[in-house]
This record gives structure tokens, C-alpha cells and sequence, in this order.
């Protein structure tokens, strides 16, 4: 009995381990070992392809018409970039006002989500390179350029940018630590594109090309079901984090735990029903990539909470000094995150964070399997 707690507990710890910090490892040193087989980029054409840019938005009023400006100011050809604004089911101004910012289609859809105004808004756009983004994120002037350059190599058929998330200004008591999260998302999301392809993407800034676009299930959005679609395709999809886009970041870790929960319960129809764990389709390493970065990233609290009861049971069973130690270690990181409710350190807010953002694939998964996940949703409070 003790042994099969130790290898469950041992097993629990290692999985976390290799999900949250070896896996990182190891591709950074894959990565380094193969640098010098790298080939160089590609020359970019002198005149880029034509580009589609489509914005879905839901009673964006407050923003659309500087979504739209900010795209009319990107550096790319303007005839060859058509800017299309896909309303989902508004009930505001927002298709009067991006019209009148100049966006080139302004589609007025009935309700269906974000999945099916993007859609529609394919199925309008002339562009050989659809791109999409969130009517709260605003792209560098060159991103569209360094987006659309991605697509110079045939083998690629989706590309994403980087997101910056801008935080609010003074944030102290509760405040989210997305920018620490993400900035080692954005680091792993590197080498996974040098290596082979990503295994998600983000919404503020991603291309496809028009012929490659693939339609998915409503509830299952763009960020994780495009990249292993088109893994599956024998294409590749890539990080240029040269194609920069900022948002506001939701300003309460709250705000982020609720808007991670709601991802995740769009997570777990893709992950269990969508296709994402079938191998068929997936070079070897891409396989283990999905394994390692999405499937046990999303186990992560169900291996924290049989970590837990196995150490608590080795301890009953009369285990030694080590378990002991493992199990201070368990205690403090949830005394550190519960703390930081009261107190404002840096360390605290990260275990907060941390403990949090684990749990959020279990909450997700549980309003997932209790009532669905809508196709539709609100946007996150502060972010606009």
C-alpha cells in the first residue's frame, strides 16, 4: 500500500514538474542544440499579399471606432487591406460607429458568438490572408506586415502575434498577475514554433490564409482549434512575436480567474471531443508537445489534489521525514496564495495567481459537464 502511494505521489509531482518547468527545458535545449541548423527567413515580396481584416464584436461601442482607425493607420498597402467588422447581434452603436471610423464591410449579424460572425465575415472577406482580431486590442503599426510575412513559406497556414497585456496603472491589492504567466507563455510559444508548430494561439492578432480557413464548432474557439487542425493538415502553425498588439489586462486576479474559467470550459469540448488528443495526424514531437503543454497543463489541479492526498495518507501510514517536507512545501504555497488577500508582496500575488489559474481548468471542466458552454459571452469587466 505505501509503495503504490509514494509512486502515485511521485508520479502526481513529476507530471507538475515536467508541465510547468521541464518541459520549458527541454525544448530550450533542443532548441539550442539545433540553432545551428536553422535556415534563414525568407525574403519578403515586394508587394504583400492582399489582407483581409476581420474585427467580431458584440456592443463595442466604447471601442470600435478606435479598433477600426487603428487598423486604416496599419503599414500596409490600402488597397490591397480590406477591413471588415462582423456585429454580433449589437444592440448598441457599434456597426453605426465603425462605419462612420471607415471600416470597409460592416456586417450586422443576429447573435451566434464570436466563431460565427468570424464566419460570415470570411465568407465576405476578398483577401488571400484573413487575419482577426479583438475590438479591444490595438496592433503595432508593422504588425499586419509581420504577420502577413509568415506566410512567405508555403508551408504555413496559421500565424499569430504577440499580445501585450497592459496593466492598470497602480495596481496594488489583488492585482493580476497575468504579465508573469504570460510572459513565459509567449517564451515556450517561441520555441515551440522554432521546434515544430504551437500548440495555441491568442485572439488579438492571428492569420490564416482565405483557402486554408477552417470552420469549427462555435464553442470551440480560434486560439486552441486552429493550430492542431492545421498540424493535422500537414501545415505549420507559428509565433511572429515581431506582429505586436496590446489589450488592457483585467484588472482583479478575480476577473482573471472567471475569465480563465470561462475559457477553459470552451478548453475541454476541444480537448475531449474536438480531435486535440488523436494522435493521427501529428508528427511524433508535435504529439508530445500537445501532451505536455496542453493535456497535463489542464490536469494540473486534479495531479496537485492527488499529490495532496497521497502525501497526507503516506504521512498517516507512518512515511518518513521527506514526506514531511513535501507536504510544508504543498501547505505554504496554499498559505501564500490565501494570504495574499490580506497582504500585497510580489511572491504572495504570484501563489495567489498560480493557485487560482490551476484550479480554473476544474472549474471550467465542471460548468462545462453541469450546463454547456454558450457559443456567446460577454467581454471580461475592465478590459475596454
Amino acid at each position: 500500500m505505501r509503495t503504490a502511494l509514494e509512486v502515485v505521489f511521485w508520479v502526481s509531482v513529476g507530471l507538475i514538474v515536467w508541465t510547468q518547468v521541464g518541459y520549458a527545458a527541454a525544448l530550450a535545449a533542443l532548441d539550442w542544440a539545433l540553432q545551428a541548423r536553422a535556415k534563414p527567413a525568407a525574403p519578403a515580396r515586394p508587394m504583400p499579399p492582399s489582407l483581409s481584416l476581420i474585427v467580431a464584436a458584440h456592443d463595442e461601442e466604447g471601442v470600435i471606432a478606435a479598433k477600426v482607425h487603428n487598423a486604416l493607420a496599419l503599414d500596409y498597402p490600402g488597397e490591397r487591406l480590406e477591413v471588415i467588422v462582423a456585429c454580433d447581434g449589437c444592440s448598441d452603436a457599434t456597426a453605426e460607429l465603425a462605419r462612420g471610423a471607415g471600416a470597409d464591410v460592416v456586417l450586422e449579424l443576429p447573435r451566434g458568438g464570436k466563431i460565427r460572425a468570424q464566419d460570415a465575415a470570411v465568407e465576405r472577406a476578398h483577401g488571400e490572408i484573413v487575419a482577426f482580431s479583438d475590438a479591444n486590442s490595438l496592433w503595432d503599426a508593422g504588425a499586419a506586415r509581420a504577420l502577413v510575412a509568415a506566410f512567405e513559406d508555403p508551408r504555413v497556414g496559421y500565424a499569430c502575434g504577440q499580445v501585450i497585456f497592459v496593466g492598470p496603472a497602480g495596481a496594488s491589492h489583488g492585482a493580476n498577475q497575468e504579465g508573469v504567466y504570460w510572459r513565459y507563455e509567449l517564451a515556450l510559444r517561441a520555441l515551440e514554433s522554432r521546434l515544430s508548430s504551437i500548440t495555441a494561439g491568442n485572439g488579438a492578432i492571428y492569420a490564416t490564409r482565405r483557402d486554408s480557413y477552417i470552420v469549427v464548432d462555435p464553442i470551440m474557439g480560434h486560439d486552441l482549434s486552429l493550430p492542431f487542425k492545421m498540424v493535422k493538415r500537414g501545415l505549420r502553425a507559428v509565433y511572429v512575436p515581431a506582429a505586436r498588439a496590446s489589450e488592457k489586462m483585467v484588472p482583479s486576479l478575480a476577473g482573471e480567474f472567471a475569465r480563465k474559467r470561462r475559457m477553459m470550459s470552451h478548453t475541454w469540448p476541444i480537448l475531449l471531443r474536438g480531435g486535440m488528443l488523436s494522435p493521427r495526424g501529428y508528427p511524433p514531437g508535435y504529439a508530445l508537445m500537445i501532451v505536455s503543454h496542453r493535456l497535463l497543463r489542464y490536469l494540473t489541479p486534479v495531479l496537485h489534489a492527488v499529490a495532496l492526498a497521497a502525501n497526507v495518507a503516506l504521512l498517516a501510514l507512518g512515511a518518513g521525514p521527506l514526506y514531511i517536507v513535501t507536504l510544508a512545501l504543498q501547505l505554504t504555497l496554499l498559505a501564500a496564495a490565501a494570504l495574499a488577500g490580506v497582504l500585497t508582496a510580489r511572491p504572495l500575488l504570484i501563489a495567489r495567481y498560480y493557485v487560482l489559474t490551476t484550479a480554473s481548468p476544474a472549474a471550467g471542466l465542471w460548468d462545462w459537464l453541469r450546463h454547456g458552454t454558450p457559443a456567446s459571452w460577454e467581454a471580461a469587466e475592465g478590459t475596454r
